[in-house]
C-alpha cells in the first residue's frame, strides 16, 4: 500500500485547503454584499450558510474524477 505524499495534488491537506478557501471566499462575498446593503453580519451568516454546501460540492467535483 502506497501512502500519498504531500506533493500529491489530491492529498488530504489540499482537500482541506480547497474546502476552507472556498468557504472563506463565499463568506467574504456574503459579508461584502451584506455591508453594501447595511447588514454586514447578516451577509456573513448567509455567506456561511451558502458556502458550506458550495465548498463541499467543489471538493466533491475535484475529487470525483479521481
Amino acid at each position: 500500500m502506497v501512502a500519498s505524499s504531500s506533493t500529491d495534488p489530491h492529498s488530504l491537506a489540499s482537500a482541506s485547503g480547497l474546502l476552507l478557501g472556498t468557504l472563506v471566499a463565499v463568506m467574504a462575498v456574503g459579508a461584502l454584499v451584506g455591508w453594501l446593503v447595511g447588514a454586514g453580519p447578516l451577509g456573513l451568516l448567509v455567506g456561511a450558510i451558502v458556502g458550506i454546501p458550495l465548498a463541499v460540492g467543489v471538493v466533491y467535483k475535484v475529487y470525483a474524477g479521481r
